[in-house]
């Protein structure tokens, strides 16, 4: 298969064709590996490849032969570095799959690389020191997003349909507004984080994907879903399957939108445009779209310090882990400053402190569901702002401590992180773009819990209503230069 064939399939459309015997799994592999050769010099979103043992026979798995990478952080694969973007973790090898490996496997995905993070994915920039900046596809002196920014461009310039990404703060959605992606977060308690971790830093982090069609995304939760023994977190399961979910009409919905974000970060006009022309597509749809004055139960500066605890405090524990099973120090020479920096300051925070930071996450989680009540669904913009060129997210960072980053990483993503602390659904929605840059603009959609089959079906009448599929970044496979 050509590569300027291979990019205009999904997964499901990949998987299609290799069950029917079309192509091979070997076919499409190799249609990767050209397209990542093409494009990846140019943004810089893949940190390696590596020669595959997944070779699932034909239509013997639901997404059977389709390629795919995964993050350097957050899942493990037997005998494959996991680095997380960080010079402390530097050449580290997992032992064994966990149990999300395990059931990438099962789905019959060929997982041939590995993405980049900013260090320990504490960044919504892509610019860690042991990789170099990952570039935006649409505009490479742009950032690519984080912290799942390799996956977001990978998959943006057509690498792969879809790519695996987490989301502690808005790492998954970012990159999918960033790159012109589908994104959705989903519930905690959805994906297993199993069996070495109960949870990550508390609950807020959750495994996903980005994917240029809604049907990847839920074809895929769908295969990666539900608990393991010991989970300290349940979601029920859905009534139907989520790639149902999306072929079926949502109906009218009660829709409260938020144009501004809480602690008056205001909206640039790009996207507070793209923010009106949703309303008016949303509407045209049949649905009754109000404004919504939706708090978060607490106020800006308890919920940033509660946030600033929790995060901080986790990152602690993970640096210490890293550094004692590595044998390496934990300075300048291992740790960027902004995460050396965050380390000190979760050294510092006290048990009582942290306690105290789980109550607010409480308050925050019953002030959002309340708002369930009367709305079946929350609109924001993802983001404030268009991409960022490269290097403005760390720009005058040398000084902050643990708080200081938090509330940078708030004010550059603040409508993302209140649905981590409240454990909902939320996904970004490449619904339009901005007329002067051309630049895609991410929608944000959140449900109550558990509800992601509403947002999947919800976005499947978007995607139908205002394709998407027919956007090409600069930087493309697809293309006779790849960019």
């Amino acid at each position: 298969m050509r590569v300027s064939e291979y990019v205009h399939y999904d997964a499901v459309g990949l998987a299609e064709l290799v069950a029917a015997g079309e192509v091979t799994p070997a076919d499409l592999e190799a249609a990767a590996r050209e397209a990542a050769g093409a494009v990846d010099p140019r943004i810089n979103a893949i940190v390696e490849t590596w020669p595959t043992d997944d070779r699932p026979l034909p239509g013997s798995a639901p997404l059977a032969g389709v390629p795919f990478l995964i993050k350097d952080i957050g899942v493990a694969m037997a005998g494959r570095r996991m680095e997380l973007g960080s010079r402390l973790a530097a050449g580290h090898v997992s032992g064994a799959d966990s149990t999300l490996m395990r059931r990438f496997r099962r789905a019959g995905l060929v997982t041939f690389g590995r993405t980049t993070t900013p260090e320990l994915a504490y960044s919504m920039a892509t610019e860690p020191v042991l990789y170099g900046a990952t570039r935006n596809p649409w505009d490479p002196q742009r950032s690519a997003g984080g912290s799942s920014g390799g996956a977001g461009a990978a998959v943006a310039a057509g690498v792969v349909p879809m790519a695996h990404a987490t989301d502690a703060a808005g790492s998954l959605r970012v990159p999918a507004a960033h790159n012109g992606l589908f994104g959705l977060k989903p519930t905690r308690g959805r994906v297993s984080m199993g069996p070495d971790i109960d949870e990550m830093f508390n609950g807020l982090v959750v495994h996903g994907s980005v994917s240029r069609t809604v049907r990847d995304s839920a074809a895929l939760l769908d295969l990666i879903r539900g608990p393991e023994p010991g989970d300290p977190y349940f979601a029920q399961e859905p009534p139907r399957p989520y790639a149902v979910e999306v072929t079926r009409p949502p109906g009218t919905l009660r829709i409260g939108v938020r144009t501004h974000a809480w602690g008056g970060r205001r909206t640039t006009a790009p996207v507070a445009a793209a923010l009106s022309r949703t309303v008016l597509l949303l509407e045209s749809l049949g649905h009754e779209v109000t404004e919504a004055d939706v708090g978060l139960g607490v106020g800006q500066e308890e919920f940033l310090l509660a946030n600033a605890r929790l995060i901080t405090a986790n990152l602690a524990a993970l640096v210490d882990g890293l550094a004692t099973a590595l044998g390496r120090p934990v300075d300048s020479s291992t740790l960027e400053p902004v995460t050396l920096a965050g380390y000190h300051y979760g050294q510092r925070v006290s048990g009582p402190q942290f306690a105290t930071a789980f109550e607010v996450r409480n308050r925050v989680a019953r002030s959002l569901a309340r708002s369930f009540d009367a709305y079946d669904v929350l609109l924001t913009p993802t983001l404030p702002e268009l991409p960022m060129p490269l290097g403005t997210f760390a720009e005058g960072a040398q000084g902050l401590d643990g708080l200081g980053w938090i509330g940078r990483l708030n004010e550059r993503s603040p409508f993302t992180m209140p649905f981590n602390v409240a454990g909902t659904p939320a996904m970004s929605v490449p619904v339009t773009a901005d007329p002067g840059t051309g630049l895609p603009i991410g929608m944000q959609f959140a449900a109550g819990y558990g509800r992601e089959g509403l947002l999947f079906r919800l976005a499947g009448q978007l995607e139908q209503a205002s394709p998407w599929a027919g956007r090409t970044p600069a930087v493309w496979a697809g293309s006779p230069t790849g960019c």
